[in-house]
């Protein structure tokens, strides 16, 4: 029960002010001229102002609620490490019995795992909603069974009592870990750029040598190991193979003693992208495509092109020498003896031998495609003739024979089975106008000795060849008329995306690979992709995720050549793939997650949050505190005890208001008063008159 006394004024407070400065007046008036009787004045008014204020007797009953002390318990993947788990069940155990010790006080406990996307130990997080789950004024305090490793410490909440951390852990734990300090997100390939790490041991390292084992593998291909010194930033020389996704992984060997090798390994993906593409065009003769060619080339800003034209037409005899053909002299010595291997792609455009290129020069392009060049002819009439490149040191290499006889008639390029499944020519069809490709007039007919045959003209005739020769790549186009879809005649065709496919599959793109395992990331989720141009289906996908699980998956055709699947990957970190020959890295969020990149066990995230409350900071290690009841604003924490702050809170059952003396009393006494004053006054004035009678 609690009783309490509220004033319900007859009138609104202005009023009420108005009407005391009045009675001030009045009252100070009567003092002025002596009045004997202001003092039983000042009690009447004071009488009339009581019963103007209204005073009641209000009575509650009251229901006591008890004190909340809420445990948030952390239990993400770092406190899985060592024996933190077996110290925070103990602090949760020990807690709970000292809270049912307390009078009126009661314990929610509060757990939560990972955040999500690999945001890390959410703590404040999870201690702000469990402060909305609860009314404020119940809470009498608030202890974190954490690491101290949290990542949400800018996010504190509003604390009504005292805020503790019992942290878990050792002293003597240590950990070594390896972190990625510097590295770009694109680098060009072909080019040194520099990447930046570091080995670090961290917390009571026992004494160990001053190296560490590194090792560094790109993609799949084998791994290799350096010895590198420890707690050092180090400046790693690297050079990107190939275009597109480069996957660089580092680990260090565990170290028995250390709290988890998942902060052993790091991944950094960097793109690959070439900084030009140059492309050297040589045309044997103006025709009619040439300038297509040109045109098409010169429209990509990434192309730097030289492109040389041979003038003369092989049935002119008129004495002139070679080397004035051209009206710029053809630097041919300096094309295909000093820099051809600066060339990406060489394309011969219905070129004729006519000695212009020695055949030495020629010897030198099969060893530069046998090397990893690319080369493309564009063939026409003249591939059959007698000054044909089929006749020179070049036939070594070219994948078709020519029959020496030209098909002229009209026809549309079609896609092979084989081209329907191979990447370069893959999805072409889709991009057909209405009524589909423009037609094409002539054929340069060829006989197929090896390579695949992604195009056919009439007659199921080879269109479009392409075959690798050692480290290089080799393509045929058996007809000088792409130009028809360049100007887009009868609607035209897809030639800029087949010479841009053309010309990344020669230069060994991954993503154009006609057998290729591929892999991207959205989230959490893989999606699997396997590209092949062989008719029988692929094997099944294994996967090898970071804790050693394998999940093997059969991928279904999504389109011809292509099979595809999502899968759901169970947590981040790196990834194998393999399937028949075929494997791939690829990493899901970063190969240490957030909660392995600091492992000690540590007060520094939380200090300022705790300091802020006057809380404290314990290590169960050192036993489990004692509590104590502390007054709102005290110090709350000390050598081995912790504070909580009881907090009161009750609910109200009944509610009764009554007045606290009758209004009839107050104005009887009023009255009383205002009576007894004038008596006085009134006997004080006859006993003055009498005395001056007299």
């Amino acid at each position: 029960m609690s009783r309490s006394v509220i004033f319900d004024p007859l009138v609104p407070l202005p009023v009420l002010w108005v009407l005391a400065a009045v009675a001030a007046l009045m009252l100070g008036f009567a003092i002025w001229r002596g009045l004997r009787g202001w003092p039983l004045r000042a009690l009447a008014m004071a009488a009339l102002g009581v019963a103007v204020l209204n005073p009641s007797l209000q009575e509650e009953t009251r229901k006591p609620l008890s004190d909340i002390i809420l445990a948030v318990v952390d239990d993400s993947a770092s406190q899985r490490l060592s024996d933190r788990p077996a110290q925070t069940e103990a602090a949760l155990a020990e807690l709970s019995r000292a809270v049912t010790t307390l009078d009126n006080t009661e314990l929610r406990v509060i757990r939560f795992a990972d955040g999500e996307k690999d945001a890390g130990s959410l703590a404040l997080t999870a201690l702000a909603e469990a402060m909305a789950a609860e009314p404020r004024a119940r809470i009498a305090g608030a202890v974190i069974v954490t690491d101290g490793q949290v990542h949400d410490a800018g996010l504190a909440p509003s604390l009504p009592a005292p805020l503790h951390v019992l942290l878990t852990g050792r002293k003597t734990d240590w950990d070594r870990r390896l972190a990625i300090t510097d590295a770009p997100a694109f680098a060009i390939i072909g080019e040194e750029f520099t990447l930046k790490l570091r080995i670090e041991d961290q917390g009571a390292v026992p004494p160990l040598g001053a190296e560490a084992e590194i090792t560094i593998a790109v993609d799949a291909d084998a791994p290799v190991t350096f010895s590198v010194p420890v707690n050092t930033d180090l400046e790693l020389p690297v050079t990107l193979p190939h275009g597109g996704q480069n996957v660089l992984h580092f680990s260090v060997a565990s170290v028995a003693g250390e709290l988890t090798d998942r902060n052993n390994a790091s991944v950094v993906q960097i793109n690959g992208v070439r900084d030009r593409l140059r492309v050297l065009l040589v045309s044997g003769e103006p025709h009619a495509g040439e300038r297509v060619w040109r045109n098409l080339l010169k429209s990509d800003a990434a192309v730097d092109l030289v492109h040389f034209t041979i003038l003369r037409p092989p049935e002119k005899q008129d004495g002139v020498p070679v080397d004035e053909l051209a009206l710029i002299a053809f630097p041919t010595r300096e094309l295909f003896v000093e820099k051809i291997e600066e060339f990406d792609l060489i394309i011969f455009d219905r070129y004729r031998m006519r000695g212009i290129l020695p055949l030495e020069y020629l010897d030198n392009v099969v060893a530069y495609v046998r090397g990893g060049g690319t080369v493309l002819v564009a063939a026409g009439p003249e591939f059959g003739a007698v000054d044909s490149l089929w006749r020179s040191p070049l036939a070594e290499i070219l994948p078709v024979s020519p029959t020496a006889q030209v098909i002229e008639e009209p026809f549309r390029p079609a896609l092979t089975d084989l081209g329907r499944r191979h990447p370069v020519t893959e999805g072409l069809e889709a991009m057909a106008p209405e009524g589909g490709w423009g037609r094409w007039f002539r054929l340069a007919e060829v006989e197929l000795l090896r390579g695949q045959v992604a195009m056919s003209g009439p007659g199921d005739r080879p269109l479009l060849v392409l075959d690798r020769v050692d480290q290089g790549r080799i393509a045929v186009l058996a007809s000088d008329q792409a130009w028809l879809w360049g100007r887009g005649f009868e609607g035209g065709g897809p030639q800029l995306e087949l010479l841009k496919r053309l010309a990344h599959w020669m230069l060994k793109e991954p993503e154009l690979e006609e057998e290729a395992l591929m892999a991207g990331v959205t989230g959490d989720v893989l999606r699997l992709t396997r590209r092949t141009i062989k008719p029988e289906p692929p094997g099944e996908v294994t996967i090898t995720a970071p804790d050693g699980a394998v999940t093997k998956l059969t991928l279904p055709e999504v389109s011809p050549g292509r099979f595809q699947t999502d899968w759901q990957a169970p947590m981040v970190g790196l990834y194998r793939l393999a399937q028949d020959d075929l494997t791939r890295v690829v990493a899901v969020g970063p190969a240490a997650p957030r909660e392995f990149v600091e492992t000690l066990a540590s007060p520094v995230p939380l200090q300022p949050v705790v300091d802020t409350v006057q809380g404290g900071i314990l290590r169960l290690e050192d036993g489990f505190p004692a509590l104590r009841p502390v007054r709102e604003g005290r110090p709350a924490a000390g050598r081995g005890w912790l504070g909580y702050t009881p907090r009161g809170a009750y609910v109200t059952e009944d509610l009764r208001v009554s007045p606290l003396v009758p209004a009839w009393l107050l104005l009887a006494l009023a009255a009383g008063l205002a009576v007894a004053a004038w008596l006085a006054e009134g006997r004080r004035k006859a006993s003055v008159t009498s005395a001056k009678a007299a």
